[in-house]
């Protein structure tokens, strides 16, 4: 079976959700690619660790240790902690807080309270109000094909120091994970092709093996043994990318 949490939308405006979940027993799984940025909190044989984690570009082998509990915060794009860039984030190069206490991490020179499931809101609002994360509207602006005033490079650079990606790659990775949502939920490859605008199924097929770690064969299998990391709900792609950009992406 797939890692499976429980997860709840956030009222924070830097938020894109926040989640709960517990391991039964210690394992590896595929850490799928995804395009947020986030914080972890783990709390494992009596110990607590805060990690910052980046994006992913590729779909790699992870670890779950067993009876642990596991919180975490997941950011919107755009949103960044400017001491942590995600490029230097990225693909599991995560950083994890020097502990202050059993009960606090240091960050930034100052000891804060572990945050958990029901606080994190509150937690997300502190960080903001001491600069620790901003918000960069034209990466909103620019997911939305919204005109922002600057021109095409200057967008572009903004994007990728915001988020650690390109628009290119944002698109394939959710594209892979909207594909990957359909064949969980029993469409078949061919239907997913049509719907998550694939040119063909090898195409998919490289695509998923790439980010997600599995062919469609393998996703919808009822006999793999490896493990998925977490698959958010993920909706229809909504991503009002400009034209050359879906097309650079065709052969990806």
């Amino acid at each position: 079976m797939d890692l499976i949490c429980d997860e709840r939308p956030s009222d924070s405006p830097f938020v894109e959700r926040i989640w709960h979940s517990r391991s039964d027993r210690a394992g590896g799984f595929i850490s799928m690619a995804g395009i947020h940025w986030g914080i972890v909190v783990t709390h494992c044989a009596g110990k607590s660790t805060l990690t910052v984690r980046g994006p992913e570009t590729r779909a790699t082998p992870a670890y779950c240790p067993a009876d642990a509990e596991f919180f975490g915060i997941i950011f919107k794009p755009g949103t960044l902690m400017p001491i942590f860039p995600a490029g230097n984030l990225m693909d599991r190069q995560d950083v994890s807080l020097p502990e202050a206490s059993s009960s606090s991490f240091w960050l930034h020179g100052t000891a804060w309270e572990f945050p958990d499931f029901d606080n994190a809101d509150t937690f997300v609002n502190w960080l903001a109000r001491d600069g620790l994360v901003i918000h960069d509207p034209v990466v909103d602006a620019a997911l939305r094909g919204q005109p922002v005033g600057s021109s095409v490079r200057t967008v572009q650079r903004r994007f990728l120091q915001a988020t650690g990606l390109t628009q290119g790659t944002v698109y394939q990775i959710e594209r892979a994970r909207y594909a990957t949502t359909l064949l969980k939920q029993g469409v078949s490859i061919l239907d997913t092709v049509n719907l998550a605008g694939y040119a063909d199924q090898p195409h998919l097929t490289r695509s998923l093996k790439h980010l997600i770690g599995q062919t469609p064969a393998q996703i919808i299998s009822k006999n793999r043994s490896d493990r998925l990391s977490f698959l958010f709900k993920t909706h229809p792609l909504q991503l009002n990318y400009d034209f050359n950009i879906r097309l650079s992406t065709q052969g990806a």
